[in-house]
């Protein structure tokens, strides 16, 4: 089995008030579920001090590298020179971070080598096969 692969990187808060900061955060990747990634935040930045974890498809996370992508909760777009705004829509607004687009790429490019694009259902069928006991 395919193990686990997490990033940590430094994402810039984009806030309305000046002093918009750096903050870690870390991309998740799980061969198990091969269409999502997910990042987490830490519990400092949260309204209710809890970390805060947003998954979403790695096709949008690809795709809004070279343009804007996206027209639910999660966006993504290029902006300026090597830099990607994620944004997270919820109810109450939206946050908004810059982060790195080499740092992106070089997370996307492992979740490939770990399962290739159009590669993604057939691990699926396989995870299944060895849940139920097939394999």
């Amino acid at each position: 089995m395919q193990s686990v692969i997490d990033q940590a990187v430094q994402v810039r808060l984009i806030a309305t008030a000046p002093g918009s900061r750096t903050v870690p955060a870390v991309l998740h990747y799980h061969p198990a579920d091969p269409l999502a990634v997910r990042i987490t935040f830490p519990p400092e930045i949260s309204l209710d001090g809890a970390a805060v974890d947003w998954a979403f498809a790695r096709e949008l996370l690809a795709d809004g590298l070279e343009s804007p992508a996206g027209t639910g909760d999660v966006r993504v777009r290029p902006v300026g020179r090597g830099r990607t705004v994620l944004e997270f829509h919820v109810e109450d607004g939206v946050a908004m971070v810059q982060v790195d687009t080499a740092d992106l790429r070089r997370f996307l490019d492992r979740t490939y080598q770990a399962v290739p694009a159009g590669r993604e259902l057939l691990d699926v069928d396989r995870g299944l096969a060895e849940l139920l006991g097939d394999a």
